[in-house]
This record gives structure tokens, sequence and C-alpha cells, in this order.
């Protein structure tokens, strides 16, 4: 998991391009979005049944501006646009080594993780692998880019997940406190050319563009925010990602008194993508995120 282009520092630090890696201007691309009304949407984390699609509920394409994140870089915050870069090394080699994933790199993402938002605890509970390639041609546990605009949480389902990981009683006591759900994502390979992460600020979006859907699983029944188009929303991505940045994506926060307590996310299609870019794949992990903030009652 090298990257062709050295960034420094690493290891969670201020991100600098190195001279002469002057970053691309934004794009105009297309997004996702979910049309509001009608029945509730719901998502299969597995096969679905024959005859059933995968995703339900209507969805449009939306034509937006996406901006390039590089020269905001050092701006941006978790609790005010809800993400952040920064580079940072791995020692992680094969990420679809499941064993090292978790031995290995959960603890790099938790030190990350609690280096940047100042947390007490970071505790990682997931990960995805993400590959258009490997997912259609079948391989187990890799996914497809997900091209629709989402939040990994709603406002129930994050406090459920809190609870279904911790246990009722722990989760109780836990959530006395601020308490955040944080998404870090990487490419394995760079410099990513096609399929990169779009992500929205946070302060941009309103109550009103949330539309929550179904997630179905096998053993359980969750909930994520899709999204109304609006063109008040303001969209970044980071151009000609390398291996060696992480974006930190804020999920969900109990803290009520930050600029942003989530944010929106999407894989698009880059229009400018040169002829036989390398197939994005990457790997996220979620954390649950402990601080000692006490969160105010009512």
């Amino acid at each position: 998991m090298r990257p062709s282009q050295p960034l420094q520092p690493t290891s969670g630090g201020a991100l600098r391009l190195e001279p002469g890696s002057a970053a691309t201007a934004g794009v105009q691309a297309d997004l996702l979005y979910a049309v509001p009304g009608g029945e509730r949407g719901v998502l299969y984390m597995y096969p679905p049944p024959a005859g059933t699609p995968r995703l339900s509920g209507e969805y449009r394409a939306q034509r937006m501006e996406i901006r390039d994140a590089r020269p905001l870089a050092s701006e941006l915050s978790l609790d005010e646009q809800g993400f952040a870069l920064r580079a940072h090394d791995t020692a992680l080699i094969d990420a679809y080594d499941d064993a090292a994933v978790r031995s290995l790199y959960y603890p790099e993402m938790e030190r990350l993780v609690r280096g940047v938002t100042g947390a007490r605890e970071v505790l990682v509970f997931d990960h995805n692998l993400r590959s258009d390639v490997r997912a259609r041609a079948g391989q187990a546990g890799v996914y497809e880019p997900v091209r629709r605009v989402h939040n990994d949480y709603t406002h129930a389902s994050a406090i459920r997940r809190v609870q279904q990981l911790l246990g009722a009683d722990e989760a109780k006591r836990r959530l006395e406190r601020r308490l955040a759900i944080v998404n870090v994502w990487r490419p394995l390979f760079g410099p990513v050319q096609d399929v990169p992460l779009a992500v929205c600020d946070g302060r941009s979006i309103e109550e009103r563009d949330l539309i929550a859907i179904n997630l179905l699983y096998r053993e359980r029944v969750g909930e994520n925010f899709s999204f109304a188009h609006s063109l008040r929303h303001r969209w970044y991505y980071v151009p000609e990602m390398q291996a060696n940045e992480a974006l930190l994506l804020k999920c969900y926060d109990t803290g009520d008194d930050i600029g942003c307590r989530f944010t929106a996310h999407s894989a698009f299609d880059h229009p400018e993508a040169p002829p036989g870019a390398r197939p994005r794949e990457s790997i996220e992990i979620r954390a649950l995120v402990f601080f000692d903030t006490l969160v105010r009652a009512g």
C-alpha cells in the first residue's frame, strides 16, 4: 500500500503536497439523490430474493459541482465541515487479509482518530472493502463503491448500533457523555483517478434534506440516510488521492454544541478519468469515539 506521490508529514499530521504536485480543479459530475415521497426505501445488504431490487425507492442523478478539497486541507474539521484529510502511512500490506486488518489496521486507525479528535477513547468496530472489479467477480466480503448520496446512520440507528455493540447498560452509561461515530476512508492504491469519494460540507445540509431508508441484514434491520437534492449542498473530493492519505467522515455525533453532527458522502464516476485508469479499491473503517464531555439533559 505504497503511493506513487510522496506526502509530508505522515502518521496523522497536517497534509502538505510535495512541490510539483499541483492539485487539479473541481469537476461537474452526477450524484445520485433520493426523490422525496412514496414508500420508505429498502436496501438489501445481502442478495435479495429473486425479482426483488437490491435498492427500492426513486433516485435521480443530479449534476453538481464537486470542488477540490486540497486547498482547504488545513482548515477542514470533523466538527465544522464533517470531514478531515490527513497524511497517514500504514504498515498494512494486504487489506484483503482480514486477520491483519483487525490486528494491525484497527489499532492504527484508533490512534489516528484519537489524535484527530482529541477523544478519550476510540473503538474500531467494523470495516468494508470496496472494489467494482472484485465485487462483480463475486469475491466474498468485497462490495461495490456506493454511488448514492448517503450517511451511514440515522439519528435512531446510530444509537441502536451503540447499544448493539456495547450492550444496553454500558451504552446508557457511555451515552451520558459525548459519543461520535467516525468513518475513515483510504484508497488501497494511488492515485485514485476514477470513482473517487465525494463529501458534502455538513453545514450545507438541513434536516428537511434527510430521507431515512431501511437496511436489511440477514440478522438485523438498520437504517441510514439518503438525501434529497438541494442546491445548497457544497461538495468536495480529493483529486489524485493516494494510499497514504486518510479521509475522516463524521457519521454521527451526540454533541449538541458543534457545527456538524454528520454529513453525506457518495462515490462518483469522474468525468475526466483517463482511459485505462486503475479501478478504485478502498478500505473504510467505522469507529466509536468517546469524549469526556457530558451531554446536556433534555
